[in-house]
């Protein structure tokens, strides 16, 4: 009998190497190849993160190297609050702690002087920036209509406050506004960039794959109507962020549809040369310690899996390549030193102050609620990088800080 030819299986660390190398030299991570990395990062469990396997640890350094040669060594933070105007929700999503209805304990909604006191409060405190966001909250309406109520949050925090970002109402709020009051999301959206936002928090995007999206939030709107908002938004010159909920029932592939999603949103804003477009990627970690027992128990898991978000966070970066520069880890998800640990995985920014943080934290999220200038600069200058306030839009504010503040 002639021999049996032996067939050689390549290892995880040679498929890595293979996929990584066009990468580094400024090719797009293909879907096929992006799912390979994250199923290639699915062999590790989550045991000591100071011994990376070879396999991970080739995605991590891709990922930083990347990182350096796209935005460099500075991590950049924003000086924020966030304010969570109420929690009264008409939906019921299944990941979510924060939501409440009307007249039961717990719920809050606060009123416009309350919003313009924190406001306020956050502008003596260095604020550049408010993002404002809460539940959907059918009773929200100034002379029978919602989008006057959002509007007139906009005119009033402007009016006060005229060189604050507003960085206000997700795509879901704003498919809201329009329901409610039966107008078209460029009415809802002008009108609104009219009377003072400034840019929209890319959140309620949770994963942009309608199988996920049924299960999770099955009354959320639907992906295709998040990409027509975001994409709208971007036509009008409105900036936004982007997001992922992640590390709950979502497959590799689904992961990968959702960065492909944004990465053509982005595509498209700038070859059309849209004066919008988004300003940054964060990755949100599913948090379930107190959230509804269903998708729980459905999970199994009630905290981040950090090693599986971090090499997500790598991929991240190295599939959204130079389309999405800037790339933020959540400390309040992750607590700060899983959060500095993002930093050297691809992320150069560590978010914001916030300030206070009610829905993650609601949750149980370990991270706390704000954090202090001086404590995001001690955690970014720890890693021996320069830590530099910016904008909401990333520009400098000030000089670049080196060295350990104590």
């Amino acid at each position: 009998m002639p021999p049996v030819e032996s067939i050689t299986i390549p290892t995880p660390q040679e498929q890595v190497a293979e996929i990584l190398g066009p990468v580094l030299d400024g090719k797009s991570l293909t879907p096929q190849a992006g799912e390979c990395l994250l199923k290639v990062a699915s062999q590790f469990p989550t045991s000591d993160l100071a011994v990376i396997p070879p396999g991970l640890g080739q995605i991590q350094a891709a990922a930083d190297q990347l990182r350096a040669k796209r935005v460099g060594e500075t991590v950049t933070y924003v000086i924020n609050r966030n304010i969570n105007f109420t929690n009264i929700c008409e939906q019921h999503c299944g990941f979510c702690a924060f939501r409440r209805d009307a007249y039961t304990p717990g719920a809050y909604w606060l009123d416009l002087e309350e919003i313009l006191r924190k406001a306020g409060e956050a502008v003596t405190l260095g604020a550049t920036e408010i993002c404002l966001q809460g539940g959907l909250n059918p009773q929200a309406q100034a002379n029978g209509s919602t989008l006057n109520y959002y509007a007139t949050i906009m005119r009033e925090l402007k009016s006060a406050f005229p060189h604050l970002h507003l960085h206000a109402f997700s795509p879901q709020e704003i498919e809201f506004i329009a329901r409610q009051d039966d107008r078209g999301f460029v009415d809802v959206l002008a009108h609104l960039q009219a009377q003072g936002l400034d840019s929209l928090p890319g959140t309620a995007a949770e994963v942009l794959v309608d199988r996920v999206r049924q299960i999770i939030c099955p009354e959320k709107l639907k992906t295709e109507t998040w990409l027509e908002i975001v994409t709208t938004a971007h036509r009008l010159g409105l900036p936004t962020t982007s997001t992922m909920l992640c590390g709950h029932i979502e497959t590799p592939a689904e992961q990968i549809q959702h960065l492909e999603h944004l990465r053509q949103l982005q595509q498209t804003a700038l070859e059309n040369h849209y004066p919008g477009r988004i300003t940054e990627f964060i990755l949100l970690p599913y948090v379930g310690e107190q959230a509804p027992l269903a998708l729980r128990k459905r999970v199994g898991r009630s905290q981040p899996d950090l090693l599986q978000t971090l090499a997500l966070t790598a991929v991240a970066r190295l599939y959204l390549g130079d389309w999405i520069p800037n790339h933020q880890p959540s400390w309040v998800k992750l607590g700060l030193e899983g959060a500095k640990m993002a930093l050297t995985w691809g992320c150069n920014d560590l978010g914001g102050t916030l300030m206070e943080e009610h829905i993650t934290t609601m949750a149980g999220a370990k991270g706390g609620t704000g954090l202090t200038p001086q404590e995001l600069q001690v955690a970014i200058t720890s890693l021996g990088r320069p830590a530099q306030q910016r904008t909401t839009l990333y520009q400098p504010l000030g000089d670049p800080i080196h060295g350990s503040l104590g």
